[in-house]
C-alpha cells in the first residue's frame, strides 16, 4: 500500500488536477471490474490474487485523485473505491498479509463514508471485524462488528442486515460469549428471511444466501463445541456445495473435521481432513492455519490406524 498511498488522507484530491475528466462510464468498467475481481475470488485465492487486487486499487485511488469529475461521479468513484478495497482487503487477509489487509480496509470504510453508503462502511468495517475476530483481537472485534451493522442502518437490505449480524455472531463467538452469539444468529436468519425476489440488494452480496448462514451456524456450533449440532448442518451444506469453489470447500470440510474430533468420532475426522488436504490450497493463507488447526486436533487421537495414517503422510 506505502508505495501508491499517499500521507495523509489517501482520497483527498491533488491541488491541481491535471488528469482526464471522468464520466459515468469510466465509473461503470471500474465497478464491472470490481465485480470481476469478486468473482475471481471464488476460484483464485489469496496469494495469488492479491498482485491484480492491489493493481486495481492503485489505479482507481489515482482516477479519484487525479481526474476531473461532477460531484454525483465523484460519489459514485468513491464507492467503487470502497468496494474494491473491500474485496481487496479480503485477498489480503487470505493471503496472510493482515497488517496490509488493515490498511486497505479502513481506505475502503473511509471511500464509502465519504460516498455517503452506510451499508457499503458496513460491509467493509465488518469484513475488518471479521479479521480482526481470527487474529486475537476479539474485543475489537465485537465492537466494531456491532458498529457496522448500526451504521448500515435498520433500513439496509435484508441481506446486508443478515451478513453484519453474521459477523457480531462470530465476533462473540469467538470472544466466548455463547448467548450473543446465539442470539445474533437467530436474528441474521430473521433478516434474511426478509428477503424477496423483488428486494434490491448491493451486487456485493450476490453470494449471501440461507447455505451461508447455515456454515455460519455450524462454524459457530464447532467453536463452542457442540458438534451434535455442527455435524448435521456441515453435511448438509457439503452435500450440495459447489465444488469448483475449493477454498471454501477445504475451509468447511476444515470445521466439520474438528467437529468429528469433538464427538468423539476421530475415524470420520480423519476421512474428512484427507478430503479437505486433497483439495491443495496452498495460496490461501486461511486454509492453512485451518489445516493446522485440524492437525493439531487430531494428534489426541494418533493411536487410532486412520488417524496415524493420515498424520504420518
Amino acid at each position: 500500500m506505502a508505495d501508491f498511498l499517499p500521507a495523509g488522507d489517501p482520497l483527498s484530491p491533488l491541488s491541481a488536477r491535471t488528469g482526464r475528466r471522468i464520466g459515468s462510464g469510466q465509473v461503470a468498467d471500474l465497478a464491472q471490474r470490481v465485480h470481476g475481481l469478486r468473482l475471481a475470488d471464488d476460484v483464485v485465492y489469496g496469494k495469488d490474487l492479491i498482485g491484480p487486487a492491489l493493481r486495481e486499487l492503485r489505479a482507481a485511488v489515482r482516477l479519484h485523485r487525479e481526474g476531473v469529475h461532477t460531484d454525483e461521479v465523484g460519489r459514485d468513484l468513491l464507492r467503487a473505491i470502497g468496494e474494491l478495497a473491500q474485496i481487496a482487503g479480503w485477498v489480503a487477509s487470505d493471503a496472510g498479509e493482515h497488517t496490509e489487509a488493515e490498511r486497505i480496509y479502513r481506505l475502503g470504510m473511509s471511500a464509502a463514508q465519504a460516498a455517503g453508503d452506510g451499508v457499503l462502511s458496513g460491509n467493509v468495517a465488518g469484513s475488518l471485524a471479521y479479521q480482526w475476530s481470527n487474529t486475537g483481537h476479539t474485543a475489537d472485534a465485537v465492537g466494531l462488528a456491532r458498529a457496522a451493522l448500526e451504521g448500515a442502518g435498520s433500513n439496509a437490505p435484508p441481506k446486508a442486515r443478515a451478513l453484519y449480524l453474521d459477523r457480531v455472531a462470530w465476533a462473540h463467538t469467538r470472544a466466548g460469549q455463547d448467548r450473543p452469539a446465539m442470539t445474533a444468529l437467530g436474528e441474521a436468519a430473521e433478516a434474511l428471511a426478509e428477503d424477496s425476489a423483488g428486494t434490491e440488494s448491493p451486487s456485493y452480496l450476490y453470494w449471501m444466501d440461507a447455505g451461508e448462514l447455515q456454515v455460519m451456524e455450524a462454524r459457530v456450533y464447532t467453536e463452542l463445541r457442540r458438534p451434535l449440532r455442527a455435524v448435521p448442518l456441515l453435511t448438509d451444506v457439503l452435500g450440495r456445495y459447489d465444488a469448483s469453489h475449493s477454498r471454501e470447500l477445504a475451509l468447511y470440510l476444515s470445521w466439520l473435521a474438528v467437529a468429528y474430533a469433538d464427538a468423539n468420532e476421530p475415524e470420520a475426522a480423519a476421512g474428512t481432513a484427507s478430503r479437505m488436504l486433497a483439495l491443495g490450497q496452498s495460496g490461501s493463507e486461511r486454509t492453512a492455519e485451518r489445516t493446522r488447526i485440524v492437525l493439531d486436533r487430531l494428534r489426541a487421537f494418533r493411536e487410532v490406524p486412520e488417524v496415524a495414517d493420515l498424520l504420518a503422510s
